[in-house]
């Protein structure tokens, strides 16, 4: 029998995000899957229930709990919703497990397979799978477009009958995905742009896309793609160079976020007063707490006349492409598992097993493990 692939609404506040598009439920159906959908769950992404031709509608999550063997989610399964899914169902999302590990025990505890999406191997042939990019490419772009409209002034230089308006100064702190978007789209915008990052190797992409690249003498080389938490003396290094940069800036743009962990402070207060008046902050890494000692997160903090943004869940914001992009990778990720709409996911795969979280009542995911069980 075919399996039954489910779409709930998602419930989280200001979640406008939904994790399967109408052309990539056409795909699944092409599979031989059934697919199911909560009604409304694509509504947030502008996806009227209408335009999902090859899935059967539901009213009510409890329905399509009821009815799902596989689930697609964006941001991770409540306790609520763990308890109405079948018991030995999947489920296929964003899972935090160092945010929720309750969650994780209860998934544990009723033989749900869960698959975490931020824990596929970032290695070349996922790179269509990797959810953290896709998503993080949205956030960097959106961080510049959130900072042009609080700054005070022009991004681009324009030449008036009134003068000449010089362009704007943009750092950029944190060289991955969301920080390189980051950069080349405040370069469209016109500023002059400044990229920093502790991954020395990381210079040749800034200055690819026409930015400067900071040299502070500090580099943080990590292993999985990842930059390594720097020592207190690395980071007074990297300070003193950047503050320079910081207090010139008209806007700085902050990416750097360590997965499960808290995000690295690498703005304090004090450097913050030494900012323009004006000038602008926005702080991708909030939801880890920030890179900068005055963020509060999901809100705007304005010290010395400097503003201090600290926006969640930024890809949640343009819920059309963001849903688009998510969809697709869980497409790319799933379609090795299912054949003639059966689910066969082998367990010899390096992207199957390193993404999986829960399975057969055990927590297979090892750090997760240690922090839950000890």
């Amino acid at each position: 029998m075919p399996i039954c692939l489910g779409v709930p609404t998602e419930i989280e506040h200001h979640e406008h995000r939904v994790a399967l598009v109408p052309t990539v439920a056409e795909r699944f159906k092409k599979m031989g899957v059934e697919v199911v959908l909560e009604s409304g769950a694509g509504k947030g992404s502008y996806y009227p229930d209408k335009a999902y031709d090859s899935a059967t509608i539901v009213n009510s999550a409890g329905e399509l709990y009821r009815q799902s063997d596989l689930i697609l989610k964006i941001q991770p399964p409540t306790e609520a919703e763990i308890e109405q899914m079948k018991e030995g169902a999947v489920v296929v999302g964003i899972m935090l497990p160092y945010r929720y590990p309750e969650r994780v025990k209860k998934m544990r505890d009723r033989g749900i397979l869960s698959f975490a999406m931020e824990l596929v191997p970032r290695i070349s042939r996922a790179q269509g799978m990797d959810v953290l990019s896709s998503q993080a490419s949205i956030a960097g772009y959106k961080a510049v477009l959130i900072a042009a409209n609080r700054f005070g002034g022009f991004f681009p230089m324009l030449t008036t009958a009134a003068g000449t308006i010089r362009p704007a100064k943009v750092l950029v702190i944190g060289a991955g995905v969301a920080g390189l978007q980051a950069i080349a789209t405040a370069k469209r915008l016109g500023a002059m742009v400044e990229g920093y990052d502790v991954r020395s190797a990381t210079r040749e992409q800034v200055e690819s896309l026409g930015a400067k690249f900071v040299d502070t003498g500090v580099s943080a080389e990590g292993s999985g793609g990842y930059a390594r938490e720097l020592t207190d003396e690395e980071k007074q290094l990297q300070q003193d160079v950047l503050n320079k940069h910081i207090a010139a800036a008209d806007v700085v743009i902050t990416t750097a976020a360590i997965p499960g962990r808290p995000s690295p402070k690498i703005i304090r207060k004090d450097v913050v007063e030494q900012m323009k008046p004006g000038a602008v902050i926005i702080d991708l890494a909030a939801e880890g707490g920030g890179n900068c000692e005055v963020t509060e997160p999901g809100e705007q903090v304005i010290l010395n006349d400097v503003l201090v943004y600290g926006p969640l869940n930024v890809p949640g914001e343009l819920p059309v492409h963001a849903s688009e992009m998510y969809s697709r990778n869980l497409l790319n990720f799933l379609t090795p598992m299912i054949k003639d709409g059966e689910f066969e996911p082998d367990w010899e795969d390096e992207v199957i097993a390193g993404s999986t979280l829960t399975r057969d009542g055990e927590i297979k995911h090892a750090s997760t493990r240690e922090q839950i069980e000890g």
